[in-house]
């Protein structure tokens, strides 16, 4: 049934005839049993199968049993969403949200050592570990920010951040420059960072960033020579963006205590053409590029959030504060 709904101009009756009966039911009414029937729904669980049988002389444990019964409750629920999220694409009538994704990893801990954390999904699709140490939950939530904030640029650029902030952003066609613009916005803030670019990283970007102490670098690629000296340094985690950068979903979706918030993904600038100028003076050309690039960057930083920038580089960032006042203070201060 997925395989038919992914491809384009699928009609409704070719997936409604992919639809399976018996096999869920089968599937179902097995992992009901599972005090006396062993369900197996994932060849990835083939081998555990076979090593309880050798050990249980040709049967299996209800340990076994109960949890490949779980997961077989799962992938029938998974198939079931499926079919109903399709069919309310094409009826609309459903008032029901679903969010069905595999476990990934188990994190070492979450946001702090005393949480617990998964990630669930395909995070490893979209970003390649080529070195370093394992991730670690915070780590996943700066790539991500670092992702969302490189896809509103498509000139060479760079980008550093630290805790989902942007420490500094700098656009040129000589990647070590626009290095030098993000990094000049805050000497202090991007020790222990995450630097991002949107074009390979080179050798010469790569000896200015072995200058300071780096978390993570994302790229599309890096360059042979950047990577065996980035390599060098055993803790720095460099990772490929394999699908490019920027948001696949649409969608953003965020807990609160009884359900979930949805909102619409901030992809834009809005209607640039309808902006009105209130000033006497109306921007330069230049200061309109300018403020259009702060903009950029201003979406991805924390409210209350002020920019600073002049050209394709920022000056200073102020981010987080209770008052937009010092927000500002903290940017001018930077």
């Amino acid at each position: 049934f997925e395989a038919t709904i992914a491809k384009e101009d699928v009609t409704l009756p070719e997936a409604i005839e992919q639809i399976d009966i018996g096999g869920p039911s089968m599937i179902r009414s097995a992992s009901k049993n599972y005090q006396s029937v062993c369900v197996v729904t994932d060849p990835s669980d083939y081998a555990a199968v076979l090593e309880d049988m050798k050990e249980e002389s040709g049967g299996t444990t209800r340990t076994l049993r109960e949890r490949l019964a779980i997961k077989a409750f799962a992938t029938t629920s998974a198939y079931d969403a499926a079919i109903s999220s399709f069919l309310n694409r094409e009826q609309e009538t459903c008032s029901r949200f679903r969010l069905e994704l595999p476990l990934e990893m188990r994190l070492r801990y979450g946001e702090n050592p005393h949480q617990q954390a998964e990630l669930y999904g395909d995070f490893e699709s979209y970003f390649e570990k080529l070195h370093g140490k394992e991730l670690s939950y915070n780590n996943i939530l700066d790539i991500n920010a670092a992702g969302n904030l490189m896809a509103e640029f498509s000139k060479p650029t760079v980008a550093i951040l630290k805790h989902t902030n942007p420490c500094g952003v700098g656009t040129d066609p000589d990647l070590r420059e626009a290095w030098e613009k993000a990094f000049a916005t805050d000497k202090q803030a991007p020790f222990g960072g995450i630097i991002i670019c949107n074009r390979p990283v080179t050798l010469s970007l790569a000896k200015a960033i072995c200058e300071i102490f780096s978390e993570v670098i994302i790229a599309p690629e890096f360059d042979s020579d950047a990577r065996s000296l980035l390599q060098k340094k055993k803790n720095l985690r460099l990772m490929v963006a394999k699908l490019g950068l920027g948001a696949d979903a649409l969608l953003e979706v965020r807990s609160v205590i009884g359900g979930v918030l949805l909102q619409d993904r901030d992809r834009t600038l809005g209607d640039t053409a309808a902006f009105k100028v209130v000033t006497k003076r109306q921007p330069t050309a230049e200061e309109w590029a300018a403020m259009m690039f702060g903009w950029r960057v201003c979406k991805h930083v924390k409210s209350n959030a002020i920019v600073y920038c002049r050209g394709e580089r920022t000056l200073g960032v102020g981010a987080g504060q209770m008052a937009r006042v010092d927000s500002s203070r903290i940017a001018v201060w930077k």
